[in-house]
Formats: C-alpha cells, sequence, structure tokens
C-alpha cells in the first residue's frame, strides 16, 4: 500500500509541475516574447521610414514597388517631396 501511495504522490508533483510550467509559460513567457516581437516590428517600421525620408531627401523621389498588375506590368509608388509656395500665415 506504501509503494501505491508513493507513486501517487510522484504523479501528483509531477501533475503540479506542468501545471506550473503552463502557467509560467501563458503569463510570463508568451507575453516577454510577443513583447519583444512587437518592439522589434515597430523598430523594423522606423528604420523602413527612416530610409526612405533618407531617400526622398537626398534624391527628391523614391520609387517603392507594390506588386504586378493583371497584365504584369510592375507597378510601383512614387513618392516626391513637398515644398509649399504659400507664405506662412502670421496668428494675430
Amino acid at each position: 500500500m506504501a509503494n501505491k501511495t508513493n507513486i501517487l504522490m510522484v504523479f501528483l508533483v509531477l501533475v503540479i509541475v506542468v501545471l506550473a510550467a503552463i502557467v509560467l509559460y501563458a503569463f510570463v513567457v508568451a507575453p516577454a516574447f510577443s513583447g519583444y516581437v512587437v518592439d522589434k516590428q515597430t523598430e523594423g517600421a522606423v528604420i523602413t521610414i527612416n530610409q526612405i525620408l533618407t531617400q526622398v531627401q537626398q534624391n527628391g523621389f523614391v520609387e517603392i514597388p507594390i506588386g504586378v498588375d493583371a497584365d504584369g506590368n510592375q507597378q510601383s509608388i512614387i513618392l516626391i517631396e513637398y515644398v509649399s509656395q504659400q507664405a506662412p500665415q502670421v496668428a494675430q
């Protein structure tokens, strides 16, 4: 009888350890990893936008390819620097 009790105790301890690992993963590891991924995605977006702005400032334009249409023609967006010719208005 004592042997069955020891086996049952070991089994219950293993179940508790597995459940604790699941809770730890769900509430600590997964959110930390997701936060890291979001931070890196944001960093990548900022780097991309800064590169686009640098090219526009240096060349006056930047061409961004967006794909191919149904006829096989390359599609792209061209961004140019816009300088307003209007004089700034003075607040009174």
